[in-house]
């Protein structure tokens, strides 16, 4: 089961600090039969829940050791911020999403951060719990470093699990078909049209289906992240199957 830690649910802005990039998790509260239902089965709901509530906790674990990176949690449905606050502890930011669709909330998310001051922003998911922290390194220094203006990671499903920006792109968001292969490529053409820097990460999966819970107790290669509660809960799932 993933750790919970039990804490208010303060997530005041603070000012950047020396990590100048802020790296939000764009995280759906881990409510049964609300997060990962193409999951179920082979899991049921409530399982489904903890396994999101362990890539939650995982991520924020691998983004704390980002040398360049302020991590924070990006969350919804906004009104749960107590039940996040349970799962990450405090020094952890809380942002509650807001938008109309998945677009509205990236755009809001990584424009706000820029208008408080960070070089960089970077929206990342928490459904590639196995991503590499040297491609999270790479997003960060490249921005940090003003070698790009807007940083991209592939999924292999035809979407992304990472974008970052130097400034504002709402065009990069809008009237986009989420969920579909359609967004990586659509998404870089716009990055095109607009003539923005880009820098493109190495491609890397997310979880959706049945079949990638296999596939995360598989041997990882080396560069991967090995997220400890997520492969101890489906340890511990998987021997309950056998």
């Amino acid at each position: 089961m993933a750790d919970e830690i039990p804490n208010d649910c303060r997530g005041a802005p603070s000012p950047p600090g020396s990590r100048m990039i802020a790296v939000a998790i764009m995280a759906k509260v881990p409510i049964p039969g609300a997060v990962k239902t193409r999951l179920c089965p082979p899991l049921h709901p409530d399982e489904a829940a903890t396994l999101a509530g362990c890539f939650l906790q995982d991520r924020v674990d691998q983004l704390a050791a980002l040398p360049q990176g302020e991590p924070m949690v990006a969350f919804t449905p906004p009104g749960e911020a107590a039940a996040v606050r349970r799962l990450v502890p405090p020094p952890i930011r809380l942002i509650p999403q807001s938008g109309e669709d998945l677009g509205a909330r990236l755009d809001r998310v990584l424009t706000d951060l820029l208008a408080e001051g960070y070089t960089g922003a970077i929206a990342v998911d928490a459904d590639s719990p196995t991503l590499p922290s040297a491609y999270l390194e790479a997003a960060c220094r490249h921005l940090e470093e003003g070698r790009a203006d807007v940083v991209v990671g592939p999924s292999e499903d035809g979407g992304y699990y990472l974008i970052g920006l130097r400034q504002p792109a709402p065009a990069l968001f809008r009237t986009m078909a989420w969920s579909t292969p359609a967004v990586l490529p659509e998404t870089l053409a716009r990055v095109g049209e607009a003539r923005l820097r880009l820098h493109l990460l190495p491609a890397w999966f997310d979880v959706d289906r049945g079949a990638d819970l296999e596939r995360l107790l598989a041997a990882t290669p080396p560069k991967a992240f090995r997220p400890r509660r997520t492969l101890a809960f489906l340890s511990t799932w998987a021997g309950r199957r056998a």
